[in-house]
């Protein structure tokens, strides 16, 4: 019997961000310079397959410091820490390595540039995310204060409407922190905002490959863990831009394919944090169904690539 025949359309760019690279090539080299086992604080990167595949090269994932002994080497996650952590680590001479991604590292200086200047600071972001709680962890508590929603703007109890200035998560939808931005300025028009765009460029460049394909397709599958927020962004992105059979999947095991009943074609993405060997699998699956078309729509060229700390690049003491 005859595959039913379906177009799929790949978004480009997807996957694998410049950060998310830099934080599993820094846990691989820790690896291979001190062997294992190597401790990471948090999962390096929110997706399974990842955090999966170093564990069994030798990386021991807790969730504080107080779980790592004294004498290992302990890697932050890409996400960020408190300034509590590395402090604390230094205090008990462990060896660390900072994976935080490099455009998260600019709002936690950001944030603190701001603060100097006696400002206040207001975050945007998803409260309990690793990235806000790093980001906000950078100055005395009060000092930043998290809004998630316009709704959140108008409770805003500040020190000084005349000074304040705003930060984002990076990894937020662009329109969802638009619309904070603007209840922001709209109630407290002095408000600084950050000289660049806080939300990086790879959550940008996958929302408007997102946003290309959505109208186009029957049903839009993003490969993404569900704890990662630029992902669960993508699928919700999908919804609004006009495909409502939009789904997260975190393997091809994971579709729901009786959402997909009749369908004529298909958009494939994923998150900055999931590998492109899922996304082939993913693809796989459809051809076993289907006989598949291919289509890449690319609506941006990426080529940012970011050293690892000098500490990996230098021989290990013998």
């Amino acid at each position: 019997m005859p595959k039913p025949p379906l177009t799929l359309r790949l978004a480009a760019p997807r996957g694998f961000c410049a950060g998310v690279d830099r934080a599993i090539r820094i846990v691989e080299m820790a690896i291979e310079k001190w062997g294992a086992p190597v401790y990471v604080r948090h999962e390096i990167v929110h997706n399974r397959f990842v955090v999966d595949g170093l564990r069994a090269k030798g990386a021991v994932f807790v969730e504080e410091l107080d779980e790592c002994p004294d004498d290992r080497p302990v890697i932050f996650s890409a996400h960020g820490v408190p300034k509590s952590v590395p402090a604390e680590a230094a205090r008990r001479q462990i060896t660390y390595v900072d994976a935080t991604c490099p455009l998260v590292s600019k709002v936690h200086i950001e944030a603190a540039r701001h603060a100097e200047a006696g400002l206040q600071i207001v975050m945007i972001g998803h409260r309990g995310h690793p990235e806000t709680i790093g980001t906000m962890g950078q100055l005395p508590e009060g000092e930043v204060l998290l809004v998630e929603t316009p709704a959140d703007v108008a409770r805003l109890q500040v020190r000084d409407p005349a000074r304040l200035a705003y930060v984002t998560q990076t990894t937020l939808s662009v329109d969802d922190a638009a619309e904070v931005v603007a209840a922001l300025k709209a109630r407290f028009p002095a408000i600084i905002g950050p000289h660049k765009e806080d939300i990086c460029y790879a959550t940008t460049n996958r929302q408007e490959a997102v946003r290309a394909i959505a109208p186009k397709v029957d049903a839009l599958l993003v490969v993404g863990a569900p704890n990662s927020s630029n992902s669960r962004r993508l699928v919700e992105v999908a919804t609004r831009a006009g495909c409502p059979r939009a789904q997260l999947v975190q393997r091809a095991d994971d579709i729901d394919w009786p959402a997909l009943e009749g369908i004529a074609s298909v958009g494939i993405t994923a998150g900055a944090s999931a590998p492109e060997i899922l996304v082939n699998e993913v693809i796989d699956a459809f051809r076993a169904r289907f006989d598949v078309t291919m289509e890449t729509v690319e609506t941006a060229a990426e080529n940012v690539a970011f050293n690892v700390p000098r500490i990996l690049r230098e021989p290990a003491p013998t």
